[in-house]
């Protein structure tokens, strides 16, 4: 027997039960349609003849085909030349061909869309703070007629502020491509509720942005809300917008965890691997809520995420699976880009899943075991039905938002040890 059998073979684990969570289903009930109308109101922006950058992002926001599709046509219709411009810092992989294929594998193709995709690294410097951070834009962009930001209104994971993740984000680091991602992270989150913002009005200044178009998505992750901004309304909009994200946020409805096990992170979840607004745990100190975790367990990463585990380090513990399937360089390019390294670290290694659960429960900071308040989630996108122990029961009792809708049952472990 090893020293970590031996320290973990009395540590219990708990039965647990099926819990349902439920959430706002507020929902737009014709995005199209509504998309359509909104976009009338901005139909004096648009001269035909006009070349036309749309900036797509990389995130899997909720019908981006649909509004990606409805903007071009209206654009066309108005004898327009739109084209796509993947808007996406950094993401696949930096490379021109890598960012066209994120856009083709979330259903952004020229097929789809009816307009081109043309895809660059290529930026141009088109000014700088007064603290000399450069803020750059796409090339191709830059030589538009007009340019038109698509994106979701939502917490970011690492900082705080009026504005956070949305249509300011998108301009400045999605269409800042590589270097511009580089260029706002450089001072780290601490000031990014200052330079996201900032760099987005300097370039809606110096270029021709005509009109954005913001979602915000429910718990479900669908749209609850599109509108089409004029520039000279976004930052007021978004800022509205932004909080009514926070309302429709999903939760764990938790104030204090002892155990929080997740089965999987992975890049197609979260940027973070795992959604820290779900979690409570934040890769830096610039932002908060959500539940007090005492000690969290990650089993694996999603096959979509191709080995990119950045996340896990933010967790306590996780298994031998999950740091084999790692791609490491792809993992540390996070890290470098985003200047924030906690969450690329390979935490506490386990051989299987339940040796990481009781490595959990030992180190957890409780004085009976048998009292474990855990939760488990298959990941952070997928939170209306989640297991929790026996000492949770009581509590989910007695929550307007919880229901239980199984009987206590024990882990269904494999005689390697693992839950799947």
């Amino acid at each position: 027997m090893s020293i970590l059998q031996e320290l973990l073979q009395d540590i219990p684990v708990p039965k647990m039960a099926k819990v349902k969570q439920t959430f706002d289903r507020t929902k737009e009930e014709d995005v199209v349609g509504t998309l359509q109308a909104q976009l009338e109101q901005v139909k004096d922006t648009v001269k035909p003849g006009m070349e036309i950058a749309i900036a797509v992002g990389s995130r899997g926001v909720d019908r981006l085909v649909d509004l990606t599709a409805v903007t071009v046509k209206f654009l066309q219709d108005l004898g327009a030349k739109p084209f796509i411009v993947p808007s996406m810092g950094s993401h696949g992989g930096a490379t021109a061909e890598g960012q066209k294929a994120v856009l083709e594998h979330l259903g952004v193709t020229e097929e789809a869309v009816n307009a081109e995709i043309r895809s660059s690294m290529e930026v141009v410097k088109i000014g700088e703070l007064p603290n000399g951070l450069p803020v750059y834009i796409d090339k191709l962009a830059s030589q538009a007629d007009g340019i038109v930001v698509i994106n979701r209104v939502k917490p970011h994971t690492a900082f705080r502020g009026p504005v956070e993740s949305g249509i300011m984000k998108m301009i400045s680091i999605g269409l800042g491509k590589q270097k511009g991602a580089e260029a706002c992270h450089q001072l780290g989150f601490k000031h990014m509720a200052e330079h996201v913002p900032a760099m987005a009005k300097m370039t809606m200044e110096k270029m021709p942005i005509i009109f954005a178009v913001a979602t915000v998505e429910n718990a479900f992750d669908k749209v609850a809300k599109v509108e089409v901004l004029r520039p000279e309304n976004i930052e007021a909009r978004e800022t509205e917008l932004q909080k009514l994200s926070k309302q429709l946020l999903p939760k764990l409805f938790f104030e204090q965890i002892d155990v929080l096990i997740i089965d999987e992170i992975g890049k197609n979840i979260s940027g973070d691997g795992m959604d820290p607004n779900i979690t409570g745990r934040y890769p830096t100190p610039y932002a908060h809520g959500g539940p007090d975790v005492s000690k969290m367990v990650v089993l694996d990463v999603t096959p979509q995420s191709e080995g990119n585990a950045n996340g896990v380090g933010t967790a306590d513990f996780t298994t031998e699976r999950l740091v084999n399937k790692m791609d490491k360089h792809g993992t540390y390019a996070n890290g470098l880009t985003s200047t924030v390294v906690g969450p690329t670290h390979i935490s506490t290694t386990l051989p299987n899943d339940k040796m990481a659960i009781q490595s959990a429960i030992k180190t957890c900071n409780i004085l009976d075991f048998t009292k474990v308040k855990l939760v488990r989630i298959k990941n952070t996108l997928e939170i209306s039905e989640i297991e929790v122990s026996e000492a949770f029961l009581e509590h989910v009792k007695e929550h307007q938002n919880l229901e239980q809708v199984s009987e206590l049952y024990e882990f269904d472990l494999n005689k390697e040890g693992n839950l799947f």
